[in-house]
């Protein structure tokens, strides 16, 4: 259960989000469609050339197939989200990044008297939204982002405290020398961000910071700057979320001025994975005020199926995809609901790409037309790739 609210403002207990004097412009789905097809028409070469490459390295399918991998593919059509696929961290499916999502944008009321909107902002960090939201199959539809105005140095301050503050705070009682340390922090980041005048002030950024934490748990939080001078932190809520450094090493860092280092980046993205990424190191278990412990599963690749697997043995492989083709004209709807397999399964693999399993032949035939913009026989491993695997 989660701990009881408090009523007042405190750094060291749960916060609300209803106490928060913050506005909140909520983004629903049809804008952010919008927005991606915007981002699409003025196509920025970077991330255009980075999807580019992704698309032409080379994968073991073996390589690939490690519960728990990340795989980013793009293997037929044109560069649209619908055809673009990513692995989810927590189901292991492989599903396209057509996905909408739901944004909460809280910013001070000043923003809102100068009628600005709030589209900017996520178009601003829109390609790395997509891949967020790409790679949870649950508990992402709702994406949260705090404006600022910070500096990079307050920024790197703050992204300290919020670890801090949920080291010692989430689940367990506060011992006295961690809310001393607590109460220094939070004093110290109040009087910085009151001189230097930004907005929100620094009480209202961590009540509504905590307050997202404790009510709505989600994947991860964006603390975005529009200072030119600063980043936008991403903060992740368990290390299985971070992406990848093996897939996004390279990954644009959104400057659009081409003399700028890796060190000049409008949005922190993890390009090296755990070692540049922003984890909360919230206390899991079932004790009060905990998160749930996440545990990735490997399920079948249809979204609709809820059977998870086994890797106690090795998996069976399904019919060819061009079986599932010919099959694709049957009635969905006759399937047997009621004889759904149980979860502990093997699974049956896809013979033909080898990147995804299903439960049964009629969740592979169901599922076909969106894994037809995929499915390719995978390329021959060359020998540094055989030595790899061996």
């Amino acid at each position: 259960m989660t701990p009881k609210r408090q009523r007042y403002y405190s750094p060291t207990q749960p916060p609300s989000m209803d106490m928060s004097e913050l506005v909140c412009k909520t983004l629903d789905h049809d804008a952010t469609d919008v927005l991606i097809d915007k981002w699409l028409e003025h196509r920025n070469d970077a991330y255009w050339d980075w999807f580019l490459q992704v698309r032409e390295r080379r994968h073991s399918a073996l390589h690939r197939l490690q519960c728990g991998e990340q795989l980013l593919a793009w293997s037929k059509g044109d560069f649209v989200p619908e055809n673009i696929f990513v692995r989810t961290v927590d189901t292991a499916r492989l599903i396209p990044l057509d996905r909408t999502w739901t944004t909460h944008v809280y910013h001070h009321r000043s923003m809102q008297d100068r009628k600005l909107s709030m589209m900017p902002v996520v178009f601003t960090m829109l390609p790395e939204l997509m891949l967020l939201r790409g790679m949870h199959d649950h508990g992402c539809d709702d994406v949260f982002i705090i404006v600022t105005d910070m500096k990079r140095a307050e920024m790197d301050a703050v992204t300290e405290y919020f670890k801090f503050v949920c080291q010692h705070t989430f689940g367990q009682t506060v011992k006295p020398a961690a809310e001393r340390e607590i109460y220094y922090r939070h004093t110290r980041l109040k009087h910085t961000l009151e001189h230097q005048r930004r907005t929100p002030c620094f009480p209202q950024i961590d009540l509504i910071f905590r307050a997202i934490l404790y009510e709505r748990r989600p994947p991860f939080i964006v603390l975005f700057s529009h200072q030119t001078t600063s980043y936008s932190q991403i903060f992740f809520t368990h290390p299985l979320f971070v992406p990848s450094d093996e897939i996004f090493f390279d990954f644009p860092s959104g400057c659009p001025n081409p003399c700028c280092t890796e060190d000049c980046e409008m949005i922190r993205f993890p390009r090296r994975g755990l070692d540049g990424a922003a984890v909360l190191p919230l206390r899991r278990g079932r004790a009060r005020g905990c998160f749930r412990r996440v545990r990735a599963r490997e399920m079948c690749n249809w979204i609709d199926c809820d059977v998870a697997f086994t890797d106690d043995a090795p998996p069976a492989e399904s019919s060819d995809s061009s079986s599932a083709d010919s099959a694709g004209g049957k009635d969905a709807s006759t399937d047997a609901a009621g004889a759904q397999p149980r979860p502990g399964m093997r699974g049956q693999v896809c013979s033909k790409c080898k990147l995804v399993k299903y439960c049964s032949a009629e969740h592979q035939r169901r599922d076909w037309d969106e894994h037809r913009r995929l499915c390719v026989r995978p390329a021959p491993a060359t020998p540094t790739e055989k030595n790899l695997e061996e």
